[in-house]
């Protein structure tokens, strides 16, 4: 059996696929298989994950009809053999030594779950993203307050590598479109121990088809966006209120903070259609002012904007 099994998902991205997959193939570390999910593609990315499993037997090719992320890494989980598993993008690039730093830390401290510093690539620039100098040992609520600032790693599933059981009662769901916001926090949760490397091993190639655009891009928020991550803040905030009892203040901040900020996103933008989850918020935040501003968590700017878009209601 592998010692990792890493799992990459791919619709329509030929012009990507062959570099991710071959970067995962020069990995330093080499006891692990290589599990190729075509989510459907029209183009000829089906075609090279059969190219790649006719080359190598460590590598899986599974094709799939077209369906959400959630479920074909499903899909690929379903199959792996892998003491750990790992999520990589079709569209990114590993560094060599990827798999290797993160193994060596997740065993070399006993954890669950071990991540690594990243690059975030765009067209002219270079980002480096959670990148700090020494090694940080967290308990699963230290991890998760980690995550929500966001500033040390965030949601995405690449970066991390998790053992396999945590899996067995934590699957992605099959009906959303931001899949790791609904997962992310429960899976560190579900750690006994979790372990961050700040050195960047991975890149995140940023382009113009990104799922993620709509999270750096104030202006492409739509209420499709609104409303899935509204429910999953909601729920989160519900489910580690009563997981993590002791961190409520935490988890009841996060959820008002991201309401702040879409309401000042909103109305910077002059974005016009999301009007009904722009007066929910302000409602919410109002209702739940004097509790949010006298939290110990809360910023100078996110009182500036509680003055001027709530306190003029």
């Amino acid at each position: 059996m592998p010692k990792i099994s890493v799992i990459m998902l791919t619709y329509n991205r030929e012009n990507y696929l062959k570099r991710a997959v071959e970067a995962i193939l020069a990995q330093t570390f080499q006891d692990f298989e290589l599990i190729l999910v075509d989510n459907g593609s029209t183009d000829h990315s089906g075609e090279i994950c059969d190219m790649f499993q006719e080359k190598d037997k460590r590598i899986k090719a599974i094709h799939i009809e077209k369906s959400n992320i959630g479920t074909g890494r499903n899909k690929g989980l379903d199959i792996a053999e892998g003491e750990y598993i790992a999520f990589v993008d079709d569209d990114d690039v590993a560094e060599k030594d990827f798999l290797e730093t993160l193994y060596v830390n997740a065993i070399e401290n006993a954890a669950d779950i071990s991540i690594c510093g990243a690059y975030i690539d765009e067209e002219n620039s270079v980002t480096p993203y959670g990148v700090f100098e020494d090694t940080r040992i967290m308990t699963p609520e230290e991890a998760i307050v980690n995550l929500m600032w966001r500033k040390m790693y965030n949601n995405a599933f690449p970066t991390k590598l998790i053992t396999k059981k945590i899996f067995e009662s934590n699957r992605f769901l099959d009906e959303t479109k931001y899949e790791d916001i609904h997962v992310m926090y429960k899976v560190l949760a579900n750690a006994n121990k979790v372990v961050a490397f700040g050195k960047p091993k991975y890149h995140f190639t940023r382009h113009a088809s990104n799922n993620s655009g709509v999270t750096r891009k104030d202006w492409m928020i739509t209420p499709e966006y609104l409303a899935e991550y509204r429910g999953a803040y909601q729920t989160r905030t519900d489910w580690l209120c009563r997981r993590f009892p002791n961190y409520s203040e935490y988890w009841k901040y996060f959820n008002w903070s991201f309401q702040i900020s879409m309401v000042n996103k909103i109305l910077s933008n002059k974005i016009l259609n999301c009007e009904k989850h722009l007066q929910e918020m302000r409602k919410e935040l109002y209702e739940n002012q004097e509790s949010f501003l006298k939290n110990p968590y809360v910023l100078d700017f996110e009182k500036r904007w509680m003055e001027e878009y709530i306190n003029e209601r």
